[in-house]
C-alpha cells in the first residue's frame, strides 16, 4: 500500500513570489532522492499564481514519516517555505498498489 499526500500551499501576498517559488524545485529534487519516495510533483494553480499543490507519493506511511525527518523537509519546507505561506493544508490517502 502506497501513501499519498496532497499538500495545498498559498503564498502570502506580501512575500516575494519568485523567491518562494524558487524553493519548490529544491524541495522536490531532494524528496525524489529519498528511498521511500515514489513521486513528488509541484503544480501551480492556473487562476492563482500564489496557489500550489504538491502531490507526493511514498512507499508507506513510514516512508512519509521518514521524509518529515529529513534535513531538506525541516530546512526548505518548514524553515523557508512555511513561514512565507498565508495558508497550508494537506490531505492524505492510502493507495492500494497493483497486484
Amino acid at each position: 500500500m502506497n501513501y499519498q499526500v496532497i499538500a495545498h500551499h498559498h503564498i502570502a501576498p506580501d512575500e516575494d513570489l519568485d523567491e518562494v517559488l524558487a524553493l519548490y524545485p529544491q524541495l522536490a529534487e531532494a524528496a525524489r532522492q529519498e528511498p521511500g519516495n515514489v513521486s513528488f510533483t509541484v503544480f501551480r494553480e492556473l487562476d492563482d499564481e500564489r496557489s500550489l499543490v504538491i502531490i507526493e507519493r511514498y512507499a508507506s506511511r513510514e516512508a512519509f514519516a521518514e521524509h518529515e525527518r529529513t534535513p531538506h523537509f525541516k530546512d526548505i519546507l518548514l524553515g523557508r517555505i512555511v513561514p512565507r505561506l498565508r495558508d497550508r493544508w494537506r490531505e492524505a490517502y492510502d493507495v492500494p498498489t497493483a497486484g
